[in-house]
């Protein structure tokens, strides 16, 4: 609930605490964590006013979360998955992600934080064959809750330097201490299947290409060349490494540290052309207030992929920003295709696999979009 829906708040509460909200006539709404410092005052953690916050609705919402995971994800797929997705698990303001034997978990707000201990203690027992526990509570989000940034061991030792995954048949190496997110943008893996499907013989062009997963994916379903480009040069490394772990050729993949911007003019200027070309840029809005600029930028990088294309070329774009509806989405890439002096179709709709639900109640909660274009 936000601040300004609140009439009335006790003195003395202090952040995380757990409070009930009652409407005008005194009638119990819900039950949530107080955030003094937040514009969303109180997280909601059950709508039942029988239903008491303690140690066993924590065992008992985490032990839900993982129970659906063992029939959402095939263990012989995949080697890591999201075990609980916040909101949409009954659980807001909590991530946690399983990569091999280790778990990562985000403490995203005030709730979780105030029982960390009671969370970690619950998936040390709940969580079977797991050498590691590890908090990545370094997001900017957290400054908005009045909470300090936090990585390190929770329970368990130390990760090595790199995490070894499999998602379906391909490895992976992945930076659970320092990586994006928890390290891996496990959020993707059905789109990464997607992309395989369409790669054959083809050259592609893999735009914001971080450690290089799509890559593998196309080359490993006979993609003829990939091009990666990124910002990072130690992302770039570890993509190059994920493409060894493979047994895909080095001379397959063209690694170049640079602004995708700046890089797709420069292609549109020297007529480089590509029979698909993947957009998976980071979040361009994290407010509404950036919602403009936002709309600016997908407009711009899928206005040139459209004229980077080949004919018959494919284009899969994606937006991971929240606030950025499908249906707004879908009407830039068609902007984009019409001032580029393209006819495309959407031949495919991608989003977020099933470890990643999103609660009826909580659209927000779809914050993954793809599209998947073909240029006649």
């Amino acid at each position: 609930m936000f601040s300004g829906a609140i009439e009335r708040e006790p003195r003395g509460l202090t952040s995380g605490e757990t409070v009930d909200l009652r409407d005008a006539d005194g009638a119990f709404l819900a039950r949530g964590a107080y955030s003094p410092s937040s514009q969303i005052r109180v997280r909601v953690w059950s709508f039942d006013e029988r239903e008491a916050v303690d140690e066993e609705f924590f065992a008992a919402r985490i032990e839900r979360a993982l129970e659906a995971r063992r029939v959402l994800v095939r263990p012989d797929e995949t080697t890591a998955c999201r075990l609980i997705n916040a909101e949409s698990d009954g659980l807001p303001g909590l991530v946690v992600d399983r990569y091999g034997d280790v778990v990562v978990c985000q403490f995203l707000s005030a709730g979780p934080e105030r029982w960390r201990g009671v969370i970690v203690d619950a998936l040390s027992r709940l969580v079977g064959g797991v050498s590691t526990i590890y908090e990545r509570s370094d997001v900017e989000v957290r400054v908005k809750e009045g909470l300090a940034s936090r990585v390190g061991v929770l329970a368990g030792v130390e990760p090595p330097e790199f995490v070894e995954i499999v998602e379906h048949g391909l490895r992976f190496a992945v930076d659970v201490r320092a990586g994006h997110k928890t390290g891996f943008y496990l959020d993707q893996r059905a789109s990464r299947r997607a992309a395989a499907g369409y790669a054959e013989g083809r050259e592609v062009l893999n735009a914001f290409s971080y450690t290089g997963a799509f890559a593998a994916a196309v080359l490993a379903a006979g993609a003829v060349k990939v091009t990666n480009v990124d910002t990072s040069a130690s992302a770039l490394a570890l993509g190059a490494r994920n493409l060894a772990l493979n047994g895909l050729a080095a001379d397959r993949a063209e690694n170049m540290e640079a602004d995708v911007f700046t890089l797709l003019r420069r292609f549109r200027d020297s007529r480089r052309a590509f029979d698909m070309i993947v957009l998976d840029p980071p979040k361009f809005a994290g407010s509404r207030a950036q919602m403009d600029k936002a709309a600016r930028g997908y407009k711009d990088i899928n206005l040139l992929a459209f004229k980077l294309l080949r004919p018959g070329g494919m284009l899969l774009t994606f937006s991971c920003s929240g606030l950025m509806t499908p249906e707004l989405f879908q009407k830039i890439v068609a902007d984009a295709a019409l001032d580029a002096g393209r006819e495309a179709q959407i031949v495919e709709r991608l989003g977020q696999p099933a470890d990643h639900p999103t609660s009826l109640p909580f659209p927000e909660g779809a914050y993954l979009k793809g599209l998947v274009c073909r240029v006649r």
